[in-house]
């Protein structure tokens, strides 16, 4: 059932939305196979009891979903990414008694989800964070959330990562001086163009516009090669829409989202609308996170760590801007990451403070989630990652 805050009559449409969803068509699909492997990211500082990255295999079609089991091996795998081709996976982590960061690379046996070892490199800095690659699979850029800069990685042929090849230091603070006295890179994400890498740095209040050179894996700065966001905002996760036109900023620290116009010819963010994404009323604590788009293109998800919920927007598709519709319990604490599955039908939710994966069945004309009273018991899980079985 819908728990937690209802807007726009979502109290009366609640069990018409859980039924509507169940029957939902492929029209609203983002992928025609129904079969996928899920990979689960953690953190494994103590007192966690995590082992590296789970896997489990879900059925889109039925809403099935394997029991998880360890992958791979690694210190701390909290963010991984997967190139479009499905051969390859890559992820940050940690390695030694010294915690050293590192990226670390895996092959994917897709017909069994296996992950076989390729190889790790250090980050050449510190508290790596997250991390992307690029379509062409040419090269992996990371963020060096301690140490404040950029950490560039070439692929080799094989998979295998080089040695870093490149580390981009940030400059600057802002106003809060318990945690902006200096940069703190948070994600790195290629534009759907791949000519371009965002990073919304959280101790800087800004997000900094790369160009890429596929043949070279060079970054340069764009121009402008910053967009500044509120002070004390903090921006941290950022998506784009399937249409490529508009990008949709995630500021932990704001509790807000700002969307931008995207130029992908000049590696430009346009701003369009700061909203909240916390319910009305909500005054306590809070550290905003993820934000999602369904395939559909009709919503968008943002998670919220402190009511512990996702806010539900939906998107007009000719502006681009954002509406709010509901918000939904995640059924768990600190829901650090979330995912919709290719087909649009689920929603995972992360909740690293209760070691637990909740699945909801997404409504594809309302946005609506309804838990579907799956819950997988993974040690803090804080990142999920979908692959078709082939």
């Amino acid at each position: 059932m819908w728990k937690g805050y209802c807007m726009n009559g979502w109290s009366i449409l609640t069990i018409v939305c859980m039924f509507a969803a169940m029957s939902s068509s492929k029209s609203s699909a983002g992928t025609t196979g129904t079969q996928f492997w899920v990979y689960i990211g953690t953190n494994s500082h103590p007192p966690s009891t995590s082992k590296g990255i789970y896997l489990c295999r879900f059925d889109a079609s039925t809403g099935k979903i394997g029991k998880p089991g360890v992958a791979a091996e690694i210190g701390d795998p909290g963010w991984q990414a997967i190139t479009s081709n499905g051969k390859f996976l890559y992820t940050v982590g940690t390695a030694g008694n010294h915690r050293t960061s590192i990226a670390a690379a895996y092959s994917i046996d897709s017909a069994t989800g296996a992950l076989t070892a390729l190889n790790e490199q250090p980050s050449k800095g510190k508290d790596t964070t997250h991390l992307d690659v690029d379509p062409s699979g040419s090269c992996a850029v990371a963020a060096n959330y301690g140490s404040g800069d950029v950490s560039v990685f070439p692929i080799h042929s094989d998979g295998s990562l080089g040695a870093v090849s490149a580390v981009i230091k940030h400059t600057g603070s802002s106003v809060n001086k318990d945690r902006q006295r200096h940069p703190f890179p948070h994600s790195c994400n290629f534009d759907p163009t791949g000519k371009f890498v965002l990073v919304p740095d959280l101790g800087v209040d800004k997000v900094y516009i790369y160009r890429f050179d596929a043949a070279t894996g060079a970054l340069s700065d764009a121009s402008p090669p910053t967009v500044a966001v509120a002070p004390g905002s903090g921006p941290r996760h950022l998506s784009f829409h399937s249409n490529g036109k508009f990008a949709y900023l995630i500021n932990e620290m704001g509790g807000t989202l700002d969307v931008y116009a995207w130029d992908s010819s000049q590696g430009q963010l346009l701003p369009l609308q700061t909203v909240s994404t916390l319910p009305p009323g909500y005054h306590g604590i809070n550290t905003s996170a993820e934000v999602r788009i369904l395939p559909n293109g009709k919503f968008l998800y943002a998670s919220n760590r402190g009511p512990d919920d996702l806010a539900i927007f939906e998107i007009n598709s000719a502006a681009g801007t954002l509406t709010p519709v509901g918000y939904q319990s995640t059924e768990g604490k600190a829901p650090r990451d979330f995912r919709i599955d290719p087909t649009g039908q689920f929603l995972f939710a992360a909740n690293q403070d209760s070691d637990s994966v909740v699945i909801f069945r997404i409504n594809p004309d309302t946005g609506a989630l309804t838990p579907t009273g799956d819950v997988l018991q993974v040690p803090t899980p804080i990142c999920v990652t979908f692959l078709a079985v082939k």
